[in-house]
């Protein structure tokens, strides 16, 4: 289905870096990047443009006009999202959607990779030790950083900050015209090795599941939709939180199948049993 088809990557940010090497290999498609659309026009993570919608949304349409704008009919995008972690509290996380389309098959696969490997971060500083305390933790300089006056200032915003020296003389300059000084972690792509390696293994899930077939109809995308909980606890067999299915489905013709215990082990541990460890 996708054997020699050139396959356009949606990104400004240069993650065909890591994506192009695993979909050729993968899906034996020929990948391509085009000037012709600037996806920052979705939305920047330094808010001078707001995305305006959820990141499937955004990455499908990220795929369509870079389509439309390269005239060709296969696409993948991703979208990402940085905060706290939805379970582990106070704990930042990456939250990153992958999708595939094929407008000749009318097919779209999605894919999801939420990760606490980030180094995702932000703070308001006013003295050098603050900034040089800030940038080891956020790796600087393999992983770039951005300054600006203020956390909801788009005035003066210096991106892809990756030299020490350059580092230095935007914050003595905001600190001097403002007093103050607002850095972050540069989280696009190219500026991000950590979050680059998330994409990577996104990839890797995204070929995984294209080359999934359908038992039903043989389409590509067959993968899991639904974890269902209620593995029994080994002391007192009562449903507990952990996974007990796994519910694969195909968007093509719906077909649905159910596969137990999915992790390899039938009971779970006492210490994770709301009767047993309330």
């Amino acid at each position: 289905m996708f054997k020699g088809r050139e396959l356009l990557i949606a990104t400004k940010h240069e993650k065909e870096k890591v994506m192009a090497p695993i979909l050729e290999k993968e899906l034996e498609v020929k990948c391509f990047v085009t000037s012709d659309f600037d996806t920052d026009e979705l939305g920047t993570f330094t808010g001078e443009i707001e995305r305006k919608h959820d990141p499937v949304t955004t990455a499908r349409t990220k795929c369509l006009r870079a389509m439309e704008a390269a005239n060709c009919d296969l696409a993948v995008a991703s979208e990402g999202s940085f905060g706290p972690h939805p379970t582990l509290f106070f704990v930042p996380a990456d939250d990153e959607f992958l999708l595939f389309m094929d407008r000749k098959n009318k097919l779209e696969i999605i894919v999801r990779e939420l990760s606490t490997e980030t180094n995702f971060n932000a703070s308001e500083i006013k003295t050098e030790k603050d900034l040089n305390d800030f940038a080891v933790k956020a790796n600087f300089p393999s992983h770039g950083l951005i300054l600006r006056k203020s956390k909801d200032d788009f005035e003066k915003i210096v991106k892809g900050i990756t030299n020490p020296i350059e580092l230095k003389q935007a914050f003595n300059d905001l600190i001097t015209n403002f007093g103050t000084a607002y850095v972050e972690t540069d989280m696009r792509a190219m500026f991000n090795p950590t979050r680059l390696k998330v994409i990577e293994r996104l990839t890797l899930k995204l070929a995984e599941k294209i080359n999934s077939q359908c038992p039903e109809c043989k389409a590509p995308g067959f993968g899991i939709t639904e974890a269902q909980q209620g593995l029994p606890c080994e002391r007192c067999h009562f449903p507990t939180r952990s996974t007990l299915n796994h519910i694969y489905g195909c968007d093509k013709c719906a077909f649905t199948l159910s596969k137990k215990y999915p992790h390899g082990k039938q009971t779970e541990n006492p210490m994770y049993c709301d009767a047993c460890n309330p």
